[in-house]
């Protein structure tokens, strides 16, 4: 999701310019469907999550209330069950941070002038 959706974006909107002059519309098409895809993955990812919970029978009704909109004399446990789905958005955005931070510190090289 993270990698796959900015990157075919990206392909689609190469195979779309035709000169070398980029066209406005090509950024302006990149930066609508790449957060429109985003939400349409995490949509589906979200209702596989669900089948997963019916087909091993975890409870996956449940009410979440952000913290927010909780009072503040309120409980402070919370009662959301952990998901798989979850585990996988957490390890995937650590990874991908972790990858862009060491591309970043080692690979990208420098944009200072040198003299």
């Amino acid at each position: 999701m993270w990698i796959a959706v900015p990157i075919g974006w990206l392909w689609i909107a190469s195979q779309l310019q035709s000169t070398t002059q980029p066209k406005m519309w090509l950024y302006v098409m990149v930066l609508i469907g790449i957060p429109v895809s985003m939400v349409i993955v995490s949509r589906a990812l979200s209702t596989v999550n669900r089948w997963y919970g019916e087909v091993t029978g975890e409870q996956t009704d449940f009410r979440f209330r952000a913290p927010w909109m909780k009072s503040m004399r309120g409980e402070r446990g919370h009662n959301r069950p952990r998901t798989v789905l979850d585990l996988v958005m957490v390890l995937s955005v650590s990874i991908a941070l972790i990858a862009g931070l060491i591309w970043f510190l080692f690979f990208a090289g420098s944009s200072l002038p040198t003299t």
